[in-house]
């Protein structure tokens, strides 16, 4: 039996998705089983990924300022939390 050609990228899934893709494939037939997968993997979220809720609260805070904040070329950072306040540090770049 000659397996058909997928419409699904089996490289990009991951081990567990790649097992359940497989266990339907034996259980249901070929066909089937990708229409029912590609269904549930689409439901996961996994078509287009959602945004984690807190890179939309700090894109919408730091947007307005992209015109006035003059970050230097090469420069890394490091922002995390202080007492009311971010605190931004360089960061030196292992080489």
């Amino acid at each position: 039996m000659a397996k058909s050609s997928s419409k699904i990228d089996e490289k990009a899934l991951t081990k567990g998705e790649l097992r359940k893709l497989n266990a339907l494939r034996k259980s249901i037939g070929d066909k089937l089983a990708e229409e029912a997968f590609s269904k549930w993997y689409a439901q996961q979220g996994k078509g287009n990924e959602a945004e984690d809720p807190n890179i939309e609260m700090l894109e919408k805070a730091l947007n307005p300022l992209i015109k006035k904040l003059k970050i230097p070329r090469g420069g890394a950072y490091a922002v995390r939390r202080g007492r009311g306040r971010f605190i931004v540090e360089p960061v030196k770049l292992k080489d």
